[in-house]
């Protein structure tokens, strides 16, 4: 009777970012492998973290939200 089809959006909003300043990366902590993607400044080498990835479809989605290739995402420690 109260039988909705909720359908989730999966849009994936753009995250913009100047690439002549900025480039994307994947911060990996050596202790407990915890990911967390982001931009590095190139001038600096500061780190702004944009989200926790926890899996393999969160990667994806920060790649397919900053259009880049996951080959092209840089790894730091």
């Amino acid at each position: 009777m109260f039988g909705f089809a909720w359908k989730k959006s999966r849009a994936v909003p753009k995250i913009s970012y100047d690439p002549e300043t900025q480039e994307p990366v994947l911060k990996s902590s050596i202790c407990t492998g915890e990911r967390v993607a982001g931009f590095m400044d190139i001038s600096t080498k500061k780190f702004h973290d944009v989200m926790l990835i926890r899996s393999d479809a969160e990667l994806e989605m920060f790649c397919e939200a900053c259009g880049i290739k996951k080959n092209d995402l840089k790894k730091i420690v």
